[in-house]
C-alpha cells in the first residue's frame, strides 16, 4: 500500500521526476572561444617568426649538426652524467651525515651544504680554475713533512675545474633533497627493520631509500635539467661545450642569434627527453601507491 500511495502521489503532481536519460553537458561557448583566440595567436606569432629572415633559419639548418656544434653538444652531455653521478653519490653521504646523531659529522655537513648553496656556481667554477693562484703546487704537508706535490696547472685542468664545481655545487642540493626523502619515509619502517636484525645501512639500503625514492625523484629530475642548463657557464672557463663551440662560431661568422637559436634548440631537445624519462620513473616508483589504492578501493565500506 505505501508503494502505491507514493505512486499515485509522483503522478498527481507532488513530487517531481526528470528523465535524465538522455541529459548531455551544455556546450561552453565562452572557453572554446577562448581557445579558439589563444590557437590563433599562436599560430600569428610562429608565422611571424617562421617569415622574419633575421631569425637566419638558413644558417641555423646549416649549423645544426655541425661537427663543433656536436662536439660541443656531447661535452654538456658528458659534463651532465658525470657531475650528477658524483653530486648524487657525495649527496647521498652528506644526507646521511645530517641525518646523523654525530655532532661533528651533523656539523660538516651542514656547514659544507652552507657554503656551496650560498655562493654561485660561476663564482665556484672561476675558483677551481685559478687555484694555482693560491696553491701552485697541490700535495700533502703534515707539520712541515711534504708528502707528494703535483703542479696545479697540470692537474686543474678546464675539465677537471668544471667537474669539480658542477659536481660539488650539486652535491650540496642533492644533499637536502635525499635528506627530505629519507625524512618522508615512516621511522617505524626502521625501526621494524632493526627488531629483524638489520643493520642501520642494510635498513637504510634495502627499506629506507627505495621507499624515499617516489619523493626524491621528481626534485632529482628537475635538478638534471638544471644541471644540463649550468654546462654552459663552463664556457668562462674555456671549457669547450655546447654554448662555447656556438659562441667561437659566430666569433667569427658574426651570426650572432642563429648560433644561440642553434643552442637553444638543442638545450629544449635534451630537457624535453629528460622530461620524458622522469615521467617513467615517477610512474615506476609510483606503482606501489597505485596499487594500494586499487587494493583499497576494492575492500568493503562495512556499510548496510
Amino acid at each position: 500500500m505505501i508503494g502505491k500511495d507514493r505512486v499515485n502521489s509522483a503522478k498527481a503532481g507532488d513530487v517531481t521526476f526528470r528523465d535524465v536519460s538522455t541529459a548531455h553537458q551544455q556546450f561552453r561557448w565562452g572557453k572554446t572561444a577562448l581557445w579558439l583566440i589563444v590557437v590563433l595567436l599562436a599560430a600569428d606569432f610562429l608565422w611571424a617568426i617562421a617569415n622574419n629572415e633575421n631569425f637566419g633559419w638558413a644558417t641555423i639548418r646549416e649549423y645544426f649538426f655541425h661537427p663543433e656544434v656536436v662536439a660541443g653538444l656531447w661535452v654538456s652531455l658528458g659534463l651532465t652524467v658525470v657531475a650528477m653521478i658524483l653530486g648524487t653519490i657525495l649527496g647521498l653521504i652528506l644526507a646521511v651525515m645530517r641525518l646523523s646523531d654525530d655532532s661533528l659529522a651533523n656539523g660538516l655537513a651542514g656547514i659544507y651544504i652552507w657554503f656551496f648553496r650560498g655562493t654561485p656556481l660561476l663564482v665556484q667554477l672561476i675558483f677551481w680554475y685559478n687555484l694555482s693562484t693560491l696553491f701552485p703546487t697541490l700535495g700533502i704537508n703534515l707539520f712541515g713533512l711534504g708528502l707528494g706535490g703535483w703542479d696545479t696547472n697540470s692537474v686543474i685542468t678546464p675539465l677537471t675545474a668544471a667537474i669539480l664545481g658542477l659536481a660539488l655545487n650539486e652535491a650540496a642540493y642533492m644533499a637536502e633533497i635525499i635528506r627530505g626523502g629519507l625524512l618522508s619515509v615512516d621511522k617505524g619502517q626502521a625501526e621494524t627493520a632493526s627488531a629483524f636484525g638489520m643493520t642501520r645501512g642494510r635498513a637504510l639500503r634495502r627499506i629506507v631509500i627505495p621507499q624515499a625514492m617516489r619523493a626524491i625523484v621528481p626534485p632529482t629530475g628537475n635538478q638534471l635539467i638544471s644541471m644540463v642548463k649550468a654546462t654552459s657557464l663552463v664556457s668562462v672557463i674555456a671549457m669547450s661545450d655546447l654554448l662555447y663551440a656556438v659562441q667561437s662560431i659566430y666569433n667569427r661568422t658574426f651570426d650572432i642569434v642563429p648560433m644561440l637559436l642553434v643552442a637553444v634548440f638543442w638545450y629544449l631537445i635534451i630537457t624535453s627527453v629528460l622530461n620524458i624519462g622522469q615521467g617513467y620513473i615517477e610512474r615506476y616508483y609510483g606503482r606501489s601507491d597505485r596499487r594500494n589504492s586499487a587494493a583499497a578501493a576494492m575492500q568493503p565500506t562495512g556499510e548496510v
